[in-house]
């Protein structure tokens, strides 16, 4: 006997409800903050453009290079946020 598929609704449910036994705000968790946060991470370490591509099932590449500009905001809030000589007066 197969496996049911789970419908878009229970996914939403069980993200709710692992958002509560966790402490976190279940608003502020959805399947799209979880394949945002997936792809961004992935990038973040380095994994390549293509294979992203092809892990969310985006038709287009330029979709994907969506996430490397946040990947790119987040490593200049990095060094903005940690090196010495970025800091203003830090000179």
């Amino acid at each position: 006997r197969g496996a049911t598929p789970m419908t878009r609704q229970r996914i939403f449910q069980l993200l709710k409800e692992l958002a509560l036994a966790s402490g976190l705000d279940p608003r502020r968790l959805s399947p799209h903050v979880v394949r945002h946060a997936f792809a961004t991470h992935l990038i973040e370490h380095g994994a390549d453009l293509r294979s992203v591509q092809t892990m969310l099932g985006h038709a287009d590449i330029a979709t994907t290079q969506i996430y490397t500009h946040m990947a790119n905001d987040h490593l200049v809030r990095t060094v903005e946020d940690h090196h010495p000589l970025s800091k203003v007066g830090g000179r």
